[in-house]
């Protein structure tokens, strides 16, 4: 049979992420005390993570599965009790500037990434331009290009042993040259995979621009309060003009540790997420019924329990930083990982991943991440494996790397 590829199918990559977790789960090379590798292997190529839910999330999981009320159609567009936390939740994250309805602005998701997908369905013309920053998340370049749009790439700056940074004059210059066309703008911060911040400057600058130019702004608040040394939570929203123009996708799986519930969120101006409700219909019909209630659960005990499980992800990322001092870098501000320069080590992406896999840890290449550039990096995840397992991985790294 012949057949033309769709051409929305031609601008993809893959992740990368599959296929390295599938050799590690496979690897069964001997170390040099002879015992199975895949034993012994470092997991920091997927954004998983070994610290579980609360233990509520289980107990009301188990409970759901056996209520014929959580085995259904509906609603369809997500239980009304977890889209109200929603819409609380998401008001308080804006300190109060918005006042958020469950009803009206909320609409429940299978997963954070697909509401992703759906928003930009809805909201994205084809040949739209996207704005968006790099090193960035393959996931994130894909939807932008299943839903027609034309993702243009901001740089964040890279520095060793440095905090990335925004490239505010590019960003400027991205928006207003008039070939781009760009209708919105797709920003996470912290942004994955890096970590980098948005500060409260980079934010004025962009509401300024989204008002200036009638932006839609995407944010994707996946990991938002995952932030280390005392960093606020800054919410688009809340900045002058933003409101009507902000739309937040959220998401269970990284901030209550909740990644097989797949369970996210969008909430937003009432006159958009209409639209995007219909996209929701049409797409997954309906989020997954016996994971709401454990999610509303979470997400409202969240308010205490998250503090304790940002302070081990920072003391996570600190072993590593310290485990890797000298190598180049990039410091993240928040999230689950950070990002490792090899081609000033003599590297190719790829080939420093296989020379990793040979000492025992598992990281992914960022191949197809963005801009050829995004091959420079490998993305090592800190989420997923205990401090007495990171330490060592220093030695690690300059065995495979530094000959």
């Amino acid at each position: 049979m012949n057949r033309n590829r769709p051409k929305r199918l031609q601008a993809l990559h893959g992740i990368g992420v599959d296929k390295m977790g599938n050799i590690a789960d496979k690897v069964k090379t001997k170390t040099s005390q002879g015992g199975p590798l895949a034993d012994k292997l470092l997991r920091l190529e997927n954004l998983d993570v070994d610290i579980p839910p609360d233990s509520i999330v289980q107990t009301l999981t188990s409970d759901a599965a056996t209520n014929d009320d959580d085995n259904s159609y509906l609603p369809f567009l997500g239980q009304i009790d977890l889209r109200n936390a929603v819409a609380e939740h998401v008001s308080s994250m804006t300190t109060g500037a918005i006042r958020y309805n469950g009803e009206a602005n909320c609409i429940i998701t299978a997963g954070g990434l697909s509401g992703i997908l759906n928003t930009l369905l809805a909201t994205v013309e084809e040949g739209d331009g996207v704005l968006m920053t790099e090193p960035v998340y393959a996931g994130l370049l894909n939807r932008v290009r299943l839903a027609g749009g034309i993702p243009h790439l901001v740089p964040l700056q890279f520095n060793p042993g440095e905090p990335w940074c925004l490239d505010r004059e590019k960003l400027r210059e991205v928006v207003e040259s008039p070939d781009n066309r760009i209708t919105a703008m797709l920003l996470m911060s912290p942004s994955m995979p890096t970590g980098a911040y948005l500060d409260r400057e980079d934010w004025t600058l962009i509401a300024a621009l989204c008002v200036k130019h009638d932006l839609l702004l995407v944010y994707d608040a996946a990991m938002e309060r995952l932030l280390f040394d005392d960093l606020p939570v800054i919410h688009p929203a809340s900045f002058p003009g933003m409101a009507n123009r902000t739309i937040t996708v959220g998401s269970a799986s990284k901030e209550l540790r909740m990644i097989g519930w797949r369970v996210g969120w969008i909430v937003g101006p009432e006159h958009i997420m209409q639209d995007i409700g219909l996209v929701s219909m049409a797409n997954v019909v309906v989020p997954v019924g016996i994971a709401q209630r454990a999610a509303k659960e979470a997400l409202q005990m969240s308010k205490t329990t998250i503090v304790d499980y940002v302070r081990e992800l920072q003391l996570r990322r600190d072993l590593c930083l310290k485990e890797l001092s000298g190598l180049p870098v990039g410091k993240p501000s928040g999230g689950w990982s950070l990002l490792l320069r090899v081609d000033t080590l003599g590297w190719r992406a790829d080939a420093a991943a296989g020379a990793l896999l040979e000492q025992g840890a598992c990281v992914t290449p960022m191949v197809g991440w963005g801009s050829n550039e995004e091959a420079q990096y490998i993305r090592i995840v800190f989420s997923n494996e205990p401090q007495d397992r990171l330490a060592g991985l220093g030695r690690i790294v300059r065995q495979a790397l530094l000959k």
